[in-house]
């Protein structure tokens, strides 16, 4: 499962392996950078070519993009929708299948906290994922949140003796289906 953080300057890629018990382990964790200075177009071609090189060596079988939520700043929110827009568009070119989750959903997910902040994401991440230091800098381990997110979120077969989701994710899912009603 390979997570996205989107942003121009940085573009936070996490992959994360998680098995049928839903226990996860890091496979790969970085930051795709590009210059503040350097042309839309060429910031857009570096965080594609970044993402492109994380699915070529780690062949995840999805990818997850946190949602663009708006933000005071249009100009960051513009930037933050053009990095999820090549992130999504490589993930269909490549085959995979594709998902946003709003950064509430995914801080919920890992912390139990849906407005836990980026300290609380990073010490769950690193707990979850068994590191020894906390994965640097946030957007990095934002990225491996939004992963096991979704990891978590989509189900799937369950080990013998157990359910495909949690406790929790299934009051969650119920929740869900309540607010959508």
């Amino acid at each position: 499962m390979l997570g996205i953080d989107p942003g121009l300057t940085r573009c936070g890629v996490g992959v994360v392996d998680v098995d049928r018990s839903r226990r996860g382990t890091l496979v790969h964790v970085g930051v795709i950078r590009s210059s503040q200075d350097a042309e839309i177009g060429d910031r857009l071609a570096i965080v594609a070519a970044g993402i492109r090189a994380v699915i070529a060596e780690h062949r995840p079988d999805a990818v997850a993009v946190e949602r663009v939520f708006a933000q005071q700043n249009t100009h960051t929110v513009m930037g933050t929708a053009q990095a999820s827009g090549v992130a999504l568009l490589i993930a269909s070119e490549s085959g995979l299948p594709a998902a946003t989750h709003t950064p509430s959903e995914v801080k919920a997910a890992v912390t139990g906290y849906g407005a836990a902040d980026k300290r609380q994401v990073q010490t769950m991440i690193a707990r979850i994922l068994r590191l020894e230091a906390l994965p640097q800098p946030a957007d990095a381990a934002d990225a491996l949140a939004i992963a096991l997110c979704h990891a978590w979120r989509r189900g799937g077969p369950a080990a013998p003796g157990q359910h495909a989701l949690t406790p929790a994710q299934r009051a969650w899912a119920a929740a869900e289906r309540v607010a959508r009603t």
